[in-house]
């Protein structure tokens, strides 16, 4: 066994232990030398604060405190690829809304980075040398507390929001039905009372929240990608066209590779060119997305979303004329 594995089964054996077990006798079920035995009974001690006591009487080890609120070793049975996954995504949710979770994942943090440096595998080292750069965020504003709160509580929540597209200003109560994380800025997906349908919010135009006391209406996660998840973008609804898409042989090597839609169908052309078909209700955002790559992609079908290209380009070109 390896050191971990003998912490574990020293675990076992020390929380289904009516009375302290003798050093001798934990060395026979560990397979170990005494020393081990002390060694690792010094680590949990230092390293998992594990409340492990001697008792002369019985010459033996046990776990302090109550039966029923026994020592426990959360994130033990992570593998150390686990742990260090675990550590990037604090490192990444820090990066994302800094300090929306810092005090109640602080003691987690502290746990596991304990549990890597026991293994010789450095600690605080993961969190210096991860980097997460944002492009186009937004802060998420002053109500996002708020609203991941009613959304994990299932409350209904009163909001005050700013639309953009409108540049005006109501109050609405809605049901949260989850958070979407999309191009580096929050969204909130939920059931507008007042609209009686399904909305999605941008979560940094919401200028004030209220949980309320009332219980958010529910609805499934295949509803919601029904007629959010469907087409193209966050701001989409049920897709009901389809985009056809001839990139260059140059950009080719890029677009191959990625994932523009879930349902996306990819196909190379015998001259190195690529299609790519993408589902989309609402064109705005699938057109902002091909025409960054201006002459390399060519906007095959369907017609309206050709000519729609076009005039968009054409514009463009026009501003730019000698």
């Amino acid at each position: 066994m390896n050191v971990f594995d003998r912490i574990y089964a020293l675990h076992k054996q020390l929380s289904g232990a009516r009375y302290p077990i003798p050093k001798a006798t934990l060395e026979a079920r560990l397979e170990c030398s005494p020393a081990t035995v002390k060694r690792i009974i010094r680590d949990m001690r230092l390293y998992l604060d594990a409340p492990i006591e001697y008792d002369r009487e019985y010459n033996g080890y046990y776990y302090a405190g109550e039966a029923d609120a026994r020592f426990e070793l959360p994130g033990l049975w992570f593998d150390a690829s686990e742990l260090v996954s675990l550590l990037a995504m604090d490192q990444l949710l820090e990066t994302l809304e800094p300090g929306l979770l810092s005090a109640d994942l602080a003691p987690v943090r502290r746990r596991l980075e304990r549990i890597l440096e026991s293994r010789a595998m450095g600690t605080g080292e993961l969190s210096a040398r991860t980097r997460v750069l944002r492009a186009t965020a937004r802060r998420p504003g002053p109500a996002f507390a708020d609203v991941a709160a009613a959304t994990a509580m299932r409350r209904r929540l009163f909001m005050r929001y700013h639309g953009r597209a409108r540049d005006t200003v109501s109050e609405r109560t809605v049901s949260p039905q989850r958070l979407v994380y999309y191009r580096d800025n929050w969204y909130l997906d939920a059931w507008c009372h007042a609209s009686d349908g399904l909305r999605s919010f941008s979560i940094d135009r919401i200028q004030s929240a209220e949980i309320t006391d009332t219980a958010a209406d529910d609805m499934s996660g295949d509803a919601l990608d029904q007629q959010l998840g469907g087409g193209y973008g966050i701001f989409s609804g049920h897709a009901v066209h389809t985009a056809i898409l001839l990139f260059s042989a140059a950009a080719a090597r890029w677009v191959a590779d990625e994932q523009w839609h879930p349902d996306q169908v990819g196909a190379w052309r015998d001259d190195g060119r690529y299609e790519l078909r993408v589902p989309y209700a609402a064109a705005e955002e699938l057109l902002r997305d091909v025409l960054a790559y201006g002459p390399e992609v060519e906007v095959v079908g369907p017609s309206a979303l050709r000519e729609a290209a076009a005039q968009r380009l054409s514009r463009a070109a026009a501003i730019y004329e000698l």
